[in-house]
């Protein structure tokens, strides 16, 4: 359990540093697009180019979010059943996504195969097959994370309890806990 931890807490750092890089780069792209048309001149690659990042950023922002178990969900009427029947429902609901990135992994390495021999149109040295590969690839990714963040979600879900509350109810604490130190002390807050 010790190693899936770890694993999980790498493949997060890892993720959220290139998303972060994307992020930027996206925005650095962005801002000279917008900079070179206020002084007359427009780069044919820009819109291809930020709408093949902005779709990088998606997929491994996906990755991350599943991870982190940060999909949208609802943990409120999963909770409301009973034992059996919820675990049920994980067990279900979790067959249903992983099948889904699995014939989307499936489905884009078949496009990739299509694509063999295409390049971008604006600009000609770059492989579409490198562009959407983002497409299998974070459906793998999905999987990957999918499955490591499964045990505790599974465990928490099984003690009746929403990782999402447990958290909020987290931060409630800490920003009550300032609080009281604040008053005790006469700062306003």
């Amino acid at each position: 359990m010790r190693a899936l931890r770890t694993a999980s807490g790498l493949l997060a750092v890892v993720l959220e540093w290139f998303t972060i890089f994307l992020m930027v780069l996206l925005t650095v792209v962005v801002i000279v697009a917008v900079l070179a048309r206020l002084i007359g001149e427009s780069f044919s690659w820009y819109d291809e180019v930020a709408a093949i990042m902005l779709a990088w950023i998606t997929y491994y922002g996906s990755g991350l979010a599943a991870l982190k178990r940060r999909h949208i969900g609802f943990d409120t009427v999963l909770l409301m059943l009973p034992g059996r029947a919820r675990m049920a429902a994980v067990v279900v609901a979790e067959l249903v996504v992983l099948t889904f990135f699995a014939l989307m992994a499936w489905a884009g390495f078949r496009v990739l195969e299509v694509l063999q021999g295409s390049y971008l149109v604006s600009l000609t040295w770059v492989p579409v097959q490198f562009t959407q590969s983002v497409i299998p690839i974070g459906a793998c990714l999905f999987i990957l994370c999918q499955l490591l963040s499964l045990p505790d979600y599974w465990r928490a879900t099984r003690r009746g309890v929403s990782l999402e509350h447990a958290e909020i109810e987290v931060e409630v604490d800490r920003e009550l806990q300032k609080a009281q130190a604040a008053h005790r002390s006469g700062e306003p807050r």
